[in-house]
């Protein structure tokens, strides 16, 4: 029965009450007991029905509401509403049934997507780091963490420039909104880009670092090995052309003693020019790392007179070694001449300062590493973000070749390595960190 029909039943019912009260002397006068007793039972059945009536269509539709607005509240998506019997209120249990069932499958879809999302998110070999709104970090994956050198624990409820490290400045450097290429001083070259997406209608910030190394450098050394080598080709051809008409010259003019002495001069410019071109191409043809177990300790004694000898009188070389050898898998002429490069660039930086300075070598284990720190003129920080790079030297009359030849061997140990100079105590500090 309606609800409509229901309220018109009251209405009279309550009109026949107001009736029965106003004429109750008159039928009271003129009815006999059992007469009263038959009204008052009718009016009684009648009251029941109708109550009845009302709480069927009304107060049990009300109830079944309020029940799907608890549920609602609670987030009960499992639970349903049984149908009362009433026309218009089983409409709307069916209508609010199917509203908590679209409801269930939205927010399943979203748990799923977001369970999906944050193993995506860990999965990533991208630096991930979400912000809040006051841009400190709420979750990084294990990638960013990785990149930042640090554990969550301390990452967490901070902004990632209060964060130690050369990343995290280069993070902080960049606006919010911004995408920037940054090289890093251990050859790594960075993409980082500072978003944000909508959460609550709120502008939420992310940070993302892509590595962009591998493959710039892949095209770097593609592009300039190209180069060079074209360059070694007929660099060395015009010069055997020439050594050749050289050679016949100065035997034709060998009486001719200045003339001779001019034509060995030119031969000699050749000879050095030949070297030049030929250091040059050596670059791309770096042999291929035979890794084997190599004790660190060992054969860095056995080089050191050598590296004495490369510093002479500019600096002393101190040595400090652990008790117990330290292995790394490392192909020992490659690694010595790293230590050679490194020296004679602690060496080099040592003269640009003036007067008599230190270079420490030591090892360590755990993983195992080598440092060198020299008391040099330093790196500044604008050079630092360049090296490594190709054919890039801070000397006046240097060719970029060193540390791009250092840095191509390291890449193939597997190591990890920087090059930077300590504002603190104006140190310079070469590290290279072994694969465990």
């Amino acid at each position: 029965m309606r609800a409509k029909w229901i309220f018109a039943l009251l209405v009279v019912w309550v009109v026949l009450i107001a009736l029965t009260v106003v004429l109750a002397p008159q039928i009271i006068s003129s009815c006999t007991p059992k007469q009263l007793r038959i009204y008052a039972a009718i009016g009684g059945i009648g009251a029941l029905v109708l109550l009845r009536l009302l709480y069927l269509n009304l107060l049990r539709p009300i109830n079944a509401v309020t029940a799907g607005m608890e549920l609602v509240r609670a987030q009960d998506f499992g639970s349903r509403l049984v149908k009362v019997g009433q026309i218009d209120a089983d409409k709307l249990v069916g209508m609010f049934n199917k509203m908590i069932e679209t409801l269930k499958g939205e927010r399943l879809k979203n748990i799923e997507q977001n369970n999906f999302l944050q193993l995506l998110i860990k999965a990533s070999p991208t630096g991930i780091a979400i912000l809040d709104f006051d841009e400190k970090i709420t979750m990084a994956n294990p990638t960013m963490l990785s990149m930042l050198g640090t554990d969550e624990a301390t990452a967490l409820g901070k902004k990632p420039e209060e964060l130690d490290g050369e990343l995290a400045e280069a993070i902080g450097a960049i606006e919010q909104g911004q995408v920037g290429t940054v090289r890093l001083s251990d050859t790594n070259i960075v993409r980082i880009s500072r978003l944000s997406f909508m959460e609550m209608g709120f502008t939420r910030p992310f940070v993302i670092v892509e590595v962009l190394t591998d493959d710039l450098r892949k095209a770097e050394k593609n592009a300039y090995g190209k180069v060079i080598r074209l360059i070694a080709h007929e660099v060395n051809n015009t010069i055997a052309g020439v050594n050749s008409m050289l050679e016949t010259t100065a035997m034709i003019m060998e009486q001719e003693r200045d003339i001779a002495d001019a034509i060995d001069s030119c031969r000699e410019r050749c000879k050095s020019m030949s070297e030049f071109i030929t250091s040059y191409a050596d670059v791309v043809r770096i042999p291929t790392a035979r890794l084997s177990s190599l004790g660190l300790r060992k054969r860095i004694e056995r080089m050191m007179p050598f590296l004495e000898g490369l510093a002479g009188e500019t600096a002393d070389i101190k040595m400090h070694f652990p008790d117990n050898e330290v292995y790394a898998d490392a192909d020992a002429v490659l690694l010595e001449q790293v230590m050679v490069n490194i020296v004679k660039n602690s060496v080099e930086s040592i003269a640009d300062r003036g007067g008599k300075g230190t270079i420490d070598i030591s090892v360590g284990a755990n993983p195992p590493r080598i440092e060198v720190v020299d008391n040099g003129a330093g790196i500044t920080p604008e050079a630092s973000k360049s090296l490594f790079s190709p054919f890039f030297s801070t000397k006046r009359d240097g060719q970029g070749l060193g540390l791009m030849m250092v840095g191509e061997i390291l890449r193939q140990h597997g190591c990890r390595f920087s090059l930077r100079t300590d504002p603190s105590d104006g140190l310079t500090r070469f590290k290279i960190e072994f694969p465990e």
